[in-house]
């Protein structure tokens, strides 16, 4: 059996990936890809301390995690192509016209 400390140690470590996407990145697309990595490795945790202490909370909470994160991501990705559409491009640097 796999001790828990190393889905732990798995799910940190694609969190610190999905965080670095999320900072360095000025793709709007990598920075959204970079979310549901962070949003996945908290499914990790969710379903590996689920396993660990006997329960299904863990379980029925991902299961609410991932319907949100497919929410988010039709969502982000509709609004990701509408803002192509008019800027022709997806860097955030580039998209200024929201600012106040």
């Amino acid at each position: 059996m796999i001790p828990l400390s190393w889905y732990m140690a798995l799910a940190a470590i694609l969190f610190g990936i999905g965080i670095y996407g999320f900072l360095a990145r000025r793709n709007i697309i990598i920075m959204m890809l970079s979310i549901e990595l962070m949003l996945n490795a908290v499914n990790i945790n969710m379903v590996a301390m689920s396993h660990y202490l006997d329960s299904l909370r863990g379980h029925t909470f991902t299961l609410f995690i991932i319907t949100v994160a497919a929410a988010e991501a039709a969502i982000g990705l509709g609004l990701i192509i509408i803002l192509f559409r008019n800027k022709k491009t997806v860097y955030v640097d580039h998209i200024n016209e929201l600012k106040g």
